[in-house]
């Protein structure tokens, strides 16, 4: 039913673009005269390379020898701006010496590619020019822009409703209140939760000609007071055409200035809490030194882009641009810093540059973490948390442009054993120590925790110390009770070894009778039983 309610939407003109000769020639406003200029920043695209990005791009299946520049999806179906007329009585913008834009749908097919050109609506298209236009998450309200009819280089932004139950009837269209004299207001893009809306304009305080600026989007569909997007996306030269990824993060323009290759080149920045990280040009496998306008996301890694490169058919061509993704991949260990020993079940907290948690795991036996889904480019953190060991934090900068792994270990810090009365009892109070089930051979990382004890003595000659062990309750009393005497007495013996008097020190065993967790009355998990694998250090009279 859906599709057959969008059909008539687009059918309200059922005239279908051809090449022919009833099409009137013409250029758009954004040619290649009209877009390009001398820029001091422009470098050589050998100098920027890929810079991390392998894009495809493949003719759109639409092009000809007018211009085609993407606008945004509506209903599956991709929005085209045109200035292609049917019938020989089109209209001439005699600003531009070209046709009026109109805004045309295609359907878009499995590999991207585009067809069946119609006209959009003819209530949004008018005699004047429509430009880029953008819709609300239920699709139910669409921002557009139109040319001043006194002016058509002028361009106001609207808002219009799509009637309930309609086949494609707008209505309540609006003129919106930020508009003003004199100022040009274009390429409006809604963010997915249709809260803000970016868009270029050339009014006063822009830092360049026209500047991208963000408004929030007011319950009604209004908009609050425009906010300029500042100095790390604006320059003092034109920046046009937002867009977002698929998952908010990352803003989309293109510009004239930063390190262009020369005309409109594409940029991408991370969109921070508070502020953009400084942009990064897509590479010289999409921008040219020519235009690259209109990029617009369909898929994570699919989308489409407008270029006036050479070689193609008209003006502006539009292309579907996918991006080979770069593979990127962080690993490493987590070690301790003083004995290099590596620590196992230490957990690893990957975070962004804005403090939220991508990813988390624990440390291997061998200690080791892996994270995969590396963006290039981007300011990683890797916290990390152990018992036994103080929190740490560890910045990393992913810096390649190409497939890779990071490696980076991670030295962590031993927290100082405390003393503290604990059951009645005088204690060394420190981490567990750990033993394999049914072992009473100490693993090598709970040598740093017996360690700690022997700085304790040592600082303490006047200390002796009970060493008692406890089991878990698997296996029979019996059993657990040797094991328990064999545990502490593991224990006693690493100490006497590393330069403890023997005289100093006594243990015993205890097997599961004196649990820390019930496991009789409740059902334990492995870490709960692990937790009554222990050992107690106690300081005697």
């Amino acid at each position: 039913m859906k599709t057959k309610v969008f059909v008539i939407i687009c059918l309200i003109s059922n005239l279908i673009f051809s090449q022919g000769s009833n099409l009137i020639a013409g250029n758009i406003n954004t040619s290649k005269s009209a877009l390009t200029y001398t820029n001091n920043t422009s470098v050589s695209p050998i100098d920027i390379g890929a810079n991390g990005f392998d894009f495809e791009l493949l003719d759109a299946g639409v092009n000809t020898k007018y211009s085609e520049i993407g606008t945004g999806f509506f209903r599956n179906k991709l929005i085209l701006v045109s200035t292609k007329k049917l019938g020989g009585l089109a209209k001439i913008d005699v600003n531009t010496n070209e046709a009026y834009k109109e805004l045309f749908c295609l359907d878009i097919s499995k590999n991207g590619t585009l067809s069946r050109p119609l006209l959009f609506s003819r209530i949004l298209n008018t005699n004047d020019n429509e430009d880029q236009l953008t819709f609300s998450p239920d699709q139910k309200t669409v921002y557009f822009t139109r040319s001043n009819r006194k002016n058509s280089l002028e361009y106001k932004l609207y808002k219009a409703n799509l009637e309930e139950g309609s086949h494609g009837n707008w209505v309540n269209v609006e003129l919106l209140s930020i508009n003003k004299n004199n100022v040009s207001i274009e390429t409006p893009f809604l963010n997915r939760r249709g809260d803000k809306l970016y868009f270029a304009s050339n009014m006063p305080g822009s830092i360049g000609g026209y500047d991208i600026y963000v408004a929030n989007v007011k319950a009604d569909g209004t908009l609050d007071t425009p906010k300029n997007l500042g100095h790390s996306i604006n320059t003092t030269s034109d920046e046009k055409y937002p867009s977002l990824s698929m998952d908010g993060k990352h803003l989309y323009f293109s510009s004239k200035g930063h390190q262009s290759f020369g005309g409109y080149d594409l940029f991408v920045s991370r969109i921070l809490s508070d502020s953009y990280k400084a942009p990064r040009n897509l590479g010289n496998t999409i921008n040219t030194s020519y235009d690259e306008i209109a990029y617009f996301l369909a898929t994570k890694t699919k989308g489409y882009v407008s270029s006036n490169k050479p070689n193609g058919k008209g003006s502006f061509d539009i292309y579907t641009a996918v991006n080979d993704e770069i593979v990127q991949s962080i690993q490493g260990k987590a070690i301790d810093l003083v004995t290099k020993i590596k620590l196992p079940n230490t957990l690893i907290i990957l975070k962004d540059e804005d403090n939220n948690e991508v990813a988390r795991q624990m440390t291997n036996a061998s200690g080791a973490f892996n994270f995969d889904n590396i963006v290039p480019f981007e300011l990683y953190t890797l916290h990390t948390e152990k018992d036994g060991f103080k929190d740490a934090a560890f910045e990393f900068l992913a810096n390649r442009n190409f497939d890779t792994t990071y490696n980076k270990d991670l030295e962590l810090n031993t927290t100082e054993p405390v003393i503290a009365e604990v059951d009645d009892e005088l204690r060394i109070v420190l981490e567990n120590i750990y033993f394999d089930f049914a072992k009473y051979s100490i693993k090598e990382e709970s040598t740093i925790s017996l360690n700690k004890i022997i700085k304790v003595l040592n600082d303490n000659p006047d200390i002796t110390l009970a060493i008692n062990a406890h089991t878990d309750i698997r296996g029979n009393d019996a059993y657990n009770l040797k094991l328990s005497k064999q545990r502490a007495k593991s224990a006693v013996n690493y100490l006497i070894k590393n330069g403890i008097s023997k005289s100093r020190l006594s243990s015993k065993g205890y097997g599961e009778t004196k649990p820390l967790i019930d496991c009789k009355t409740n059902s334990c998990t492995d870490e709960e039983h692990q937790s009554n694998r222990r050992i107690e250090f106690v300081i005697l009279d």
